[in-house]
């Protein structure tokens, strides 16, 4: 009697081992994306753009593509946000309570460096994976961090193609004036920039930042004109890169090229200004519509392909605000992120956190987006920028070469 109940007593003991380790190797019932979103504040325009993309990209993988597969059953992704007010204290507050109270399974940083840095202390405290879509300072990825992976191109780099464009049509234009706003990413962006422009043979003229919220850049820019520079590049973000153009316009400053990070490359930005001021100013981008990546692009170069061609994410983008608005690339870099999400969830069939941090740093793909490719400490080294110019109201792509819908107007039409 004894023996046959111990026989059962061990039977049911490895039974329930068994059903124990089958439970929690299950696979969730859905994935929640966390997300400390700019609804409102000085960044809600991107912020508007950001979710849009996340929201298309989801709608795509859960109605197209059917679901992440994860232990042989796909599941639905779901996205859950609050509004950061694009403010550094709500988004530290924000992602505690998506991980501690919302349960979410990744956190989407907030848009801008100084937003995703303040975050990524708290992401790591708790071990969780934190994509970054909206800050490129190369800081952010020289501070140690374990569970933070970027999506966005890194800010020393910005400027880089930009100067090399004009180099290429002009090698005569010399006099480099540098101004941006004093902020995590733009300093990141000016010092790229500089290091560039040297390298080219340019001469820096001119180089000075400006405060976050100014209101009068007149004095900064009146000290440029007077340093007569062939190319002006700066800003940093949206209103900022509006008055910056606007009191060049004011005190006729006319150049040869002018280049503003973050602002002009906003659909919004030519509206804003009128075409007396914004033809011809151009921007550095990560993504813009008409870039044509596709299957059998990826196919050359030996990658894989997930998610919609450009045509289907821009209609889907439309879909989700709900408005007749193209995507700019704070759209599209939010999305792509998405997509490298999946991609690393099925590539380890698991939705740990340690390990889908390291399937992301392993990880190489094509999507609508471009190249997907991070280094050791979670940077951004497989996606390429584009330049883009205000054309007829229109945002034509003139660099590089091979992806341009139009010819670089050069010089730039006068104020």
């Amino acid at each position: 009697m004894k023996k046959n109940y111990l026989r059962v007593l061990i039977f049911m003991t490895i039974f329930g081992l068994l059903f124990a380790a089958n439970a929690f190797a299950a696979p969730p019932s859905k994935l929640v994306i966390g997300h400390p979103a700019c609804l409102s504040g000085k960044y809600a325009k991107a912020g508007e753009q950001a979710i849009g993309g996340v929201k298309a990209c989801i709608d795509w993988v859960n109605n197209v593509y059917g679901g992440i597969l994860v232990g042989g059953k796909r599941v639905p992704l779901e996205y859950k946000y609050y509004d950061c007010e694009s403010k550094k204290e709500g988004v530290t507050s924000l992602i505690e309570r998506l991980i501690t109270v919302d349960k979410v399974n990744v956190v989407f940083s907030a848009y801008s460096s100084g937003l995703t840095l303040a975050g990524a202390p708290v992401a790591e405290r708790y071990s969780m994976l934190y994509m970054d879509h909206g800050g490129a300072s190369d800081r952010i990825f020289q501070q140690g961090f374990q569970y933070i992976v970027q999506t966005i191109g890194p800010g020393s780099k910005y400027h880089v193609g930009t100067l090399s464009m004009i180099d290429h049509f002009d090698p005569e234009a010399k006099k480099v004036a540098l101004a941006y706003e004093d902020s995590e990413f733009a300093r990141m962006t000016m010092g790229g920039a500089e290091k560039h422009a040297k390298k080219l043979g340019k001469k820096i003229v001119f180089k000075r930042t400006y405060p976050k919220g100014v209101t009068d850049l007149t004095p900064l820019l009146s000290d440029m004109k007077a340093r007569k520079p062939d190319i002006v590049v700066g800003g940093g973000h949206y209103e900022d890169g509006q008055l910056f153009a606007r009191q060049m316009s004011d005190l006729d400053i006319n150049v040869k090229a002018l280049s503003l990070v973050a602002s002009a490359t906003l659909p919004a930005y030519y509206k804003a200004l009128g075409g007396g001021i914004a033809e011809g100013v151009m921007g550095p981008s990560h993504w813009e519509y008409g870039v044509t990546f596709s299957p059998d692009g990826a196919m050359k170069v030996g990658l894989d392909w997930i998610g919609p061609g450009q045509d289907e994410f821009v209609s889907l983008f439309k879909k989700a605000l709900g408005k007749d608005m193209i995507p700019d690339y704070h759209a599209a870099e939010a999305g792509a992120q998405v997509l490298a999400y999946v991609k690393a969830v099925e590539n380890i069939g698991s939705v740990d956190q340690f390990k889908v941090r390291a399937a992301l740093g392993k990880l190489k793909f094509m999507s609508f987006y471009g190249g997907w490719d991070v280094d050791d400490t979670g940077m951004q080294i497989g996606h390429s920028m584009v330049d883009m110019q205000w054309q007829n109201g229109k945002r034509v792509i003139v660099w590089p070469l091979e992806a341009a819908t139009g010819n670089l107007i050069y010089p730039k039409p006068k104020f």
